[in-house]
């Protein structure tokens, strides 16, 4: 049934920026708290009050642009969007209509179907509304305006998605690049970031869009998928029945996998636009946009073909290894310090993500730093300690804090390069096994492995895999040609 209609997907995505202060006060930007703890005459609106503009937040937005390939206007200004709704004190938002910071940008996403670029139609920077607190039997609602105030962005796509799948790669990917550039925590599960999900079907082979719905404040991948492929299934359920789709807000229940109508939107939501009074436009010369352009830290897509390219990464390596800023931070903090990128890569995607996991810890938590991390790779590089001892070891960093050399030297776990003390122990193994000895002898090669366990495990991890191999391999050829 689904596939009689095609589905055009527009995204609104919502994202707070991480200034110290709130856009037009001083009030402190953070997450949590107790409600109402946090906000001010100006930022609730009380009469007398004047804003002030965050001049960081407009420097954010221009690099959200840089970011996502947009153009940067030189001149912008704010304007009021007047509406009344509980978590909104003033009954209107300083937001951007006509003149926003940035337009026409794009970002390229990849899909099961290959690449597909899609189209950014502006950039604009508001201030956030506060947050309504709903008992859980809905019988009344609580006005929290800590948020009130907070700098937001919004990135307004052009209809260019086809798919949950296009979309939940669209959103990530920009979540990666505002990340990267240092604007924002971008933590769904906070609020700091969301979307509102726009959704339309027409039938194959018609090319005029249909009436579209529209969920709002949507703050997870997985959430904004399940939600995009549940309206097409209700839109696409209505028409079949002979139904008509209406233009309507949706409020999707993520834990119920469904949505309930809000409010109708037959005719556009006249929100009385008119220029902000007490705040003068935003004006930018060409040097000023080429100044916070220059100051963009490096994206993941250039580190993408560098880590693929100069550091012979596979691409599926490299795309785990840019899937947080502190993680990328650490790989290539660990891949200078021990000189070799592959080895850096693997053990932190085996070892140090493993350990993440198994924790519950993000990569931000790890209590020690790529050269540290570096010189524990560079010393099993170099076989001075063993696989089994540098795991032993990370395990110890992750608990104590301590850097290598001094977790290497307290356990003795440096690899020996005494053969006199191998040959030794090799000797005493091979005299304490007799019956595995005789199964090696008598053509049980599998009793090799047990062998060279035994003697690794009485040198404590400290003897050279290839030494012990060797000396255990002469003793046995010995015992073999006295037999």
């Amino acid at each position: 049934m689904i596939m009689k209609y095609i589905p055009t997907i527009g995204l609104e995505i919502h994202c707070e920026l991480s200034t110290k202060s709130k856009i037009f006060c001083d009030c402190p930007v953070s997450f949590g708290g107790e409600p109402n703890t946090r906000c001010c005459p100006v930022c609730t609106g009380l009469p007398g009050t004047l804003p002030v503009l965050n001049k960081k937040a407009v420097e954010y937005t221009v690099k959200a642009g840089v970011a996502l390939n947009c153009e940067i206007n030189e001149f912008s200004k704010l304007d009021r969007k007047n509406y009344f709704y509980p978590d909104l004190p003033k009954a209107y938002q300083i937001s951007q209509f006509d003149l926003p910071v940035c337009k026409d940008g794009g970002l390229t996403i990849n899909t099961s179907d290959g690449e597909k670029f899609i189209r950014i139609e502006r950039i604009h920077l508001e201030e956030d509304a506060g947050k309504l607190l709903h008992d859980g039997f809905g019988k009344y609602s609580l006005a929290d305006y800590n948020r009130c105030g907070v700098p937001l962005i919004e990135i307004v796509t052009r209809p260019d998605l086809s798919s949950s799948e296009e979309a939940k790669a669209f959103v990530e990917k920009v979540r990666l690049m505002l990340l990267y550039s240092g604007i924002s925590d971008c933590r769904m599960e906070e609020g700091s970031l969301r979307a509102d999900v726009n959704v339309s079907i027409r039938p194959f082979g018609t090319d005029e869009l249909g009436t579209r719905s529209e969920m709002k404040n949507i703050n997870s991948l997985k959430a904004i998928a399940r939600a995009i492929d549940s309206e097409i299934i209700r839109q696409s359920e209505i028409l079949e029945d002979g139904g008509k789709i209406i233009q309507e807000t949706r409020r999707w229940d993520d834990n119920k996998g469904e949505s309930k109508s809000l409010r109708s939107k037959e005719d556009a939501h006249d929100y009385r636009y008119f220029p902000e009074p007490d705040i003068v436009p935003v004006t930018f010369t060409k040097e000023e946009i080429e100044s916070i352009r220059n100051s963009m830290p490096e994206l993941p897509d250039k580190k993408f073909i560098k880590y693929t390219s100069a550091f012979g990464l596979n691409e599926a390596d490299a795309s785990l290894l840019l899937t947080s800023v502190s993680l990328s931070d650490l790989f290539e903090s660990t891949a200078e310090e021990c000189g070799n990128p592959k080895s850096a890569s693997n053990f932190i995607i085996v070892e140090v993500l493993r350990r993440l996991n198994d924790s519950g810890m993000l990569p931000e938590d790890i209590p020690f730093s790529g050269k540290v991390l570096g010189s524990l790779v560079k010393m099993l590089e170099n076989e001075e300690i063993t696989a089994a001892n540098a795991k032993k070891v990370l395990s110890a960093m992750f608990d104590s804090g301590k850097d290598p050399e001094t977790i290497v030297a307290e356990n003795a776990y440096r690899i020996t390069n005494d053969t006199g003390e191998v040959e030794k122990t090799v000797i005493e193994i091979l005299s304490n096994n007799e019956k595995a000895v005789e199964e090696y002898i008598g053509g049980k090669e599998k009793t090799f492995g047990f062998l060279m366990g035994q003697c690794s495990r009485a040198l404590t991890g400290r003897g050279n895999p290839k030494v012990i191999q060797q000396i255990l391999r002469n003793e046995l050829d010995k015992r073999k040609g006295g037999v």
